[in-house]
């Protein structure tokens, strides 16, 4: 396998991982972060050297797409603390009150 190959693997799981996030779908979310961790390790034991403008290209997209990976786990977690702080009548005073309590 070259890097090329291996770096056009992990987008192609990075696109795995947006749709399984984006559809609440565990079983395959755990698939493509397995997937694409196994290309990512490719990659390492592939080894560092100079990088074309496609391999560049192809490492772009990937970091883009993990951005967006990253977002939207971001956005989930959120929302989670979100609905924990409504459930436990606490609504957006979770943080602000142990930083002011420490300080009291």
């Amino acid at each position: 396998m070259t890097r090329r190959d291996a770096l056009v693997r992990v987008i192609d799981l990075l696109h795995d991982e947006i749709e399984a996030l984006k559809t609440n779908d565990v079983n395959a979310l755990e698939r493509a972060t397995a997937g694409k961790l196994d290309a990512i390790e490719t990659l390492r034991a592939l080894g560092d050297g100079p990088a074309g403008p496609e391999l560049r290209a192809l490492a772009e997209e990937a970091d883009r797409l993990n951005e967006t990976c990253r977002i939207y786990v971001n956005l989930m977690a959120a929302n989670v603390r979100r609905r924990l702080q409504i459930l436990s009548g606490n609504s957006g005073q979770a943080y602000g009150r142990g930083v002011h309590a420490a300080y009291a």
